[in-house]
């Protein structure tokens, strides 16, 4: 790709937008985990609490609670994300492929804010996590 056919650097609008989109669902995720881990110090004791209320199942009980744990993971893995991206942002960074140096093209932040890498740079990382397997 020539350097001359990257995406157009994102104006001052579009850059006010996407920060104002992440802000957004960083409050949205901070809120989403304080609720779910408002009520007990161990999440693990919480889910299962809850779901024995609804079951006298412990096997299915058990597992919800693992499910909840895996939500709250979940959103604090993106949580992470949105934040490194707020953090790109802060320093000028955000909008650049961390592998190219490349503009990551707007219709990508604007489908995905937290993208580090342009599509053509994600494709082959993710070409080459399949090649090695997921313990490589």
């Amino acid at each position: 790709m020539n350097p001359s056919d990257a995406a157009p650097v994102l104006t001052p609008v579009q850059r006010s937008e996407l920060d104002a989109r992440l802000r957004e669902r960083q409050a949205e995720l901070r809120a989403d985990v304080a609720a779910k881990l408002r009520t007990q110090d161990d999440p693990r004791l919480v889910g299962l609490r809850n779901r024995m209320e609804d079951t006298d199942d412990w096997a299915t009980a058990d597992a919800m609670a693992a499910q909840d744990i895996a939500q709250v993971s979940h959103d604090l893995a993106e949580l992470t994300q949105v934040e490194q991206a707020l953090a790109r942002m802060a320093d000028g960074s955000y909008g650049a492929c961390v592998d190219c140096g490349r503009p990551i093209p707007q219709a990508r932040l604007y489908a995905y804010p937290t993208a580090t890498r342009c599509v053509a740079c994600q494709e082959r990382r993710e070409a080459t996590e399949r090649r090695s397997g997921p313990s490589g």
